[in-house]
């Protein structure tokens, strides 16, 4: 896919939680590639940790789901439903992720039913990997969700 779209012309997801800056890889409904880049400007390091600000592992599992949810969204059959985490397996973290560190973030989808979708994730900093996890998507129809 030559020309990639922007993550927040395909996620829901608006800062200060959307977490994918660029896509630098996309096969729809298989496999999605993404940029992080992290500038220390972002809010969570003013306090995660004082004089040592580290990426918390939690949000390094939800940006390697926004590049699944890419993924997901970008394929016909899914455009319009709202990924939602169904589950996280096998997470672990393998390095710290300071400022100034660019996580790429590769998801390669699993199976995908109508209601549902696996993929396997890895985050990495030049080429070393910082995370990686297993995912479960629920999909679901945002107007049956009721009102917000």
């Amino acid at each position: 896919m030559d020309d990639l779209p922007e993550p927040a012309a395909v996620l829901p997801h608006r800062p200060p939680f959307l977490f994918v800056d660029e896509l630098v890889a996309l096969s729809p409904g298989e496999r999605a590639v993404g940029r992080w880049h992290l500038t220390g400007d972002e809010a969570f390091f003013a306090g995660h940790f004082p004089g040592r600000p580290t990426l918390p592992g939690v949000l390094m599992a939800e940006a390697v789901a926004q590049v699944g949810a890419i993924g997901i969204l970008t394929a016909e059959r899914y455009r319009g439903r709202l990924p939602l985490f169904g589950g996280v397996d096998k997470a672990r973290f393998r390095r710290q992720v300071v400022p100034g560190d660019t996580l790429e973030l590769t998801v390669d989808l699993g199976r995908l039913s109508a209601r549902a979708g696996r993929g396997h994730g890895v985050a990495t900093v030049d080429g070393v990997v910082a995370c990686e996890v297993d995912l479960m998507f629920v999909l679901a129809d945002p107007d049956a969700l009721g009102p917000v």
